[in-house]
């Protein structure tokens, strides 16, 4: 446990079998449960997991590929249902810095975030070991998702997250992005939910791991999800104000009904 509360890191995972021994290794003892979701990979991720030795993890196994984001609901879900306070991911590239993980969980814990979100950006080495094409793209789809989600976050894109029970609870996580993408859809959700959402300057590690995000996903997934968001957003705003504008209606008409109702009421009753 990590000052009294149960912790919990999932950990997504595609064709990560180079790597997932060494994420897993690197996980802080003070973690008590992982939960690697292997999401139909076509090497032996799922096996290497297995294998690393660790009584802490778990594996779940998707039969078809879901996306990145799919996978993290099912790890939500799992370490929720084993009773973490807080889920942590940390992808299965070894791409996040385990020495980070304190600070991320800090303001989660002390009550002061649902949702803590690593932000690499800030970081004084960030422009430096992230690659430029990365670096200048963060930026532009921070920005983007910042306009529409009104969360005021710097590093939209990074996936080193710590999410409580509670805000769990107030997301609709089968309904998340499956897919690259899945970031900016979680953060629109936890805006809407009205989650308090919180940046941790986190390490950028850039190391020998391979991304899958390419300019399809800067392009076109990211900004289509941020439509969405976009989208329902302005409908839940246009139905907050028919229902602020149809209350006083209400009120006025039970006003005007009030007197007829009294007089009903004290008029003598007939008897045949």
């Amino acid at each position: 446990m990590f000052e009294g509360a149960r912790v919990a890191v999932v950990v997504p995972a595609f064709d990560e079998a180079r790597l997932i021994a060494r994420t897993l290794a690197r996980v802080p003892a003070f973690v008590d449960l992982v939960v690697v979701v292997d999401d139909a990979s076509r090497d032996d991720t799922a096996a290497r997991a297995r294998a690393c030795g660790d009584a802490r993890v778990v594996v779940v196994t998707h039969a078809l590929n879901r996306g990145v984001g799919a996978a993290i609901a099912s790890g939500y879900d799992a370490a929720f249902r084993a009773g973490a306070d807080v889920a942590v991911v940390m992808a299965g590239d070894a791409q996040m810095d385990p020495a980070d993980l304190p600070a991320l969980l800090a303001p989660v814990l002390r009550g002061e975030a649902d949702y803590a979100k690593g932000d690499r950006l800030s970081h004084p080495q960030a422009r430096t070991a992230m690659p430029r094409a990365r670096y200048v793209g963060n930026h532009v789809l921070s920005a983007l998702t910042r306009m529409a989600t009104g969360l005021p976050i710097r590093d939209a894109q990074c996936g080193y997250t710590a999410l409580s029970r509670a805000g769990a609870g107030r997301l609709a996580l089968a309904a998340l992005w499956p897919r690259y993408g899945y970031p900016n859809d979680l953060l629109g959700r936890a805006a809407a939910a009205g989650l308090r959402v919180r940046d941790v300057t986190v390490r950028p590690v850039y190391a020998d791991e391979t991304s899958g995000i390419g300019l399809r996903h800067a392009l076109f997934v990211v900004p289509f999800v941020l439509a969405r968001v976009v989208v329902r957003r302005a409908r839940a705003l246009i139905a907050s104000r028919r229902a602020a504008v149809a209350l006083p209606a209400a009120h006025a008409h039970a006003a005007e009904l009030a007197p007829a109702r009294l007089a009903s009421l004290s008029r003598p009753e007939r008897r045949g």
